[in-house]
């Protein structure tokens, strides 16, 4: 089966303008810009067929080609990543058998995340979507818990019921925990991993789809699967001792870039 990954890259984050541009310090102190480490992450997955990064603003596809992406210009009228995967796809001429979203925002996303999530997708006829979800541990927690108490939109958390179909994602900790846990302790909140397989068919049809007052009050385009009543496969992987965060607040550089630091190599 043909895979494509698309990384979706807009200047005009609500919450963070000009994000994909922001340079991030690594592990060789050899700054990067944040498209550029997506794109690296992209790149090191295995069984992939093709990367392109898909935006909507010149001065990105400036950066990008100048790294040696390959990129598609998207129109400003996608409201989501999930959008402007759907209008690259045609631009791009389709025919893959999956499409991946690896969103431009998450450059510590281990290459195995995507390939658990591909060969889950694979084997899940049934499902239309799948997205990784990674048990969070005590100090991931808390650090979401913190977000929250600080009316900062930290990560998203997903719930699903026993055959991992999602029941629903949110910028809030879900579910409620009523005690404290510990720093390596295993919780029972999974951490959404902001990245997406999709059959084609479906992803087609997504732009279509009622945009429902879910997905509105939330801002997860996910939710539009949900509330159309789509089903979505929620894929568990293993952090292995790599740690995940999202660059989702200009407070999360510093984080990111501790992570990166204690990483083996960029």
């Amino acid at each position: 089966m043909s895979v494509l990954i698309i990384i979706p890259a807009r200047y005009a984050s609500t919450r963070y303008p000009g994000k994909p541009l922001v340079a991030l310090t690594g592990a060789t102190g050899e700054k990067r810009t944040l498209i550029e480490r997506s794109w690296r992450a992209a790149s090191a997955v295995s069984g992939v067929d093709r990367v392109v990064v898909a935006t909507d603003d010149d001065r990105i596809r400036t950066v990008a080609e100048g790294f040696g992406a390959e990129v598609v210009m998207t129109s400003e009228n996608c409201a989501n990543g999930t959008e402007r995967c759907a209008e690259a796809h045609v631009a791009l001429g389709g025919g893959y058998d999956i499409v991946v979203n690896l969103q431009g925002d998450a450059p510590l996303t281990p290459h195995w995340f995507v390939e658990n999530l591909v060969d889950g997708l694979r084997k899940a006829p049934g499902m239309e979507l799948a997205t990784p979800v990674l048990r969070c541990d005590g100090e991931t927690l808390n650090s979401l818990l913190a977000d929250r108490r600080a009316d900062r939109v930290g990560g998203t958390t997903a719930v699903f019921a026993a055959d991992h179909s999602a029941l629903y994602f949110s910028k809030e900790v879900i579910p409620f925990c009523a005690r404290a846990y510990k720093s390596g302790e295993d919780t029972p909140v999974f951490h959404h991993v902001g990245v997406y397989a999709y059959r084609p068919d479906a992803l087609a049809a997504y732009p279509e789809w009622r945009t429902g007052p879910l997905e509105t009050l939330e801002g997860l385009e996910q939710l539009r699967f949900l509330e159309n009543g789509r089903k979505v496969l929620c894929v568990e992987v293993e952090a292995r001792g790599r740690e995940f965060w999202e660059l989702n607040n200009p407070e999360d550089v510093p984080r990111l870039e501790e992570m990166m630091s204690r990483m083996d190599e960029e």
